[in-house]
């Protein structure tokens, strides 16, 4: 079995409803670190010095191949990604080798077999 890594830079309110769209996608789990900083095509403004800027989260799927494309589109629907600038990216890289997710690969062979 073959996996990829999805990942996304999403406005931390939309953290919950992109889990929830990539679970119901396929997804088995999510890592999601806090507190991310990003700038992307014109740079944030500041206030005095201060950064006014809206805090992201990182979100990684480790997914099964054949449902990464399905669960990267989920994601760059409920988070609004091409529809609203500034709002965040996902990609998705290959991944060579993995470990850790024999506990999951049952339930995604089961799954994959159906897709397919």
């Amino acid at each position: 079995m073959r996996f990829k890594l999805i990942i996304a830079f999403v406005e931390e309110d939309k953290s919950d409803q992109l889990v929830d769209a990539a679970r119901a996608a396929g997804a088995t789990g999510v890592t999601l670190i806090n507190h991310a900083r990003g700038e992307g095509l014109k740079p944030k403004k500041t206030f005095f010095g201060l950064h006014l800027e809206v805090q992201r989260d990182v979100l990684l799927f480790v997914v099964e191949e054949h449902l990464a494309r399905n669960i990267l589109e989920c994601i760059a629907k409920v988070g609004e990604f091409d529809s609203s600038p500034g709002t965040g990216i996902a990609l998705q890289l290959d991944i060579e080798d993995v470990v850790g997710v024999a506990h999951q690969i049952e339930s995604l062979s089961e799954r994959v077999g159906e897709e397919l």
